[in-house]
């Protein structure tokens, strides 16, 4: 593996189990729902983090068909994050998204 310039930064939330695991990260170049990126952007704020770490926990936990929100206290935080930024569909409405035309 590369020893590049890993980002080996954690915030309080994330807790270190066992010996650290080398990984090589990527630029990752995608297009995500502009609301869904604002919120994405306040919670990792909250946490102290990247967007990239915020990312990568929530898949892993949703991996593990876990959620990394699952305190009522975070569930409350998303909904006022989602209404702050007009983030007003649930998780179907991915199926039904549609590019805006400019």
């Amino acid at each position: 593996m590369s020893q590049g310039n890993a980002d080996t930064s954690t915030s309080p939330w994330q807790q270190q189990k066992g010996n650290p695991l080398e990984i090589e990260r990527v630029q990752l170049g995608v297009r995500v729902e502009k609301r869904m990126v604002k919120v994405l952007k306040a919670l990792a704020e909250k946490a102290d983090t990247s967007l990239g770490a915020l990312l990568e926990d929530i898949v892993l936990h949703s991996f593990e068909g876990t959620s990394p929100y699952d305190h009522p206290n975070d569930v409350e935080m998303i909904k006022d994050f989602k209404r702050l930024y007009d983030m007003d569909y649930d998780v179907h409405a991915s199926y039904r998204f549609a590019e805006a035309t400019k």
